[in-house]
């Protein structure tokens, strides 16, 4: 494992020697990106964020400070994240309502916006042009088709509201 330092003075952070940071790419002090992953050019990554194994980071997407991208995440164009956001193994940003191998459309992503404090299950799939509301919190495998309150508990597919949480992430769920 090596260091590496950005194109920006006085900013450290730590890459693992198999990932790749591309020139232009933007990450903040005390960011770790570990293995096998890549962040393209344009990326906007900031301090203090944890970026795990085999992460993709587009070069229009942006990463607030102190966030947790698990293992296997892409975080394509146009995705937002803001601060203190966790985002679980293997979950899905998409960034294409109606995706053709064929089709290029470039021009029509979708922007999502994950606010500050929430947090993402393993293997949920966030489909484009959403808002996550602050301090929410997606459960494991769900697919989030539609804009989510702050503080709100949701899960299943399609994910509904099943509850709130407080910005500790303790659990009231409906009766």
């Amino acid at each position: 494992m090596r260091a590496k330092r950005s194109n920006h003075p006085n900013e450290d952070y730590f890459v693992h020697e198999s990932s790749y940071v591309d020139a232009g790419a933007e990450v903040g002090e005390g960011t770790k990106i570990w293995h096998f992953s890549h962040i393209m050019r344009g990326a906007k990554i900031g301090s203090r964020c944890s970026i795990g194994q085999n992460v993709n980071i587009g070069g229009r997407a942006v990463i607030g400070n102190g966030v947790k991208i698990q293992n296997n995440v892409s975080v394509y164009d146009d995705v937002i994240i803001e601060d203190d956001v966790f985002c679980g193994p293997s979950c899905v940003f998409t960034n294409v309502i109606n995706p053709r191998a064929f089709v290029e459309r470039k021009n029509e992503y979708k922007r999502t916006v994950v606010k500050r404090g929430t947090s993402i299950g393993a293997n949920a799939t966030i489909v484009c042009g959403v808002t996550l509301g602050e301090y929410c919190l997606v459960g494991a495998g769900s697919v989030v088709t539609k804009d989510v309150p702050d503080y709100a508990l949701v899960y299943g597919v399609p994910a509904e509201i099943k509850g709130c949480v407080d910005k500790e992430g303790n659990i009231k769920e409906k009766q």
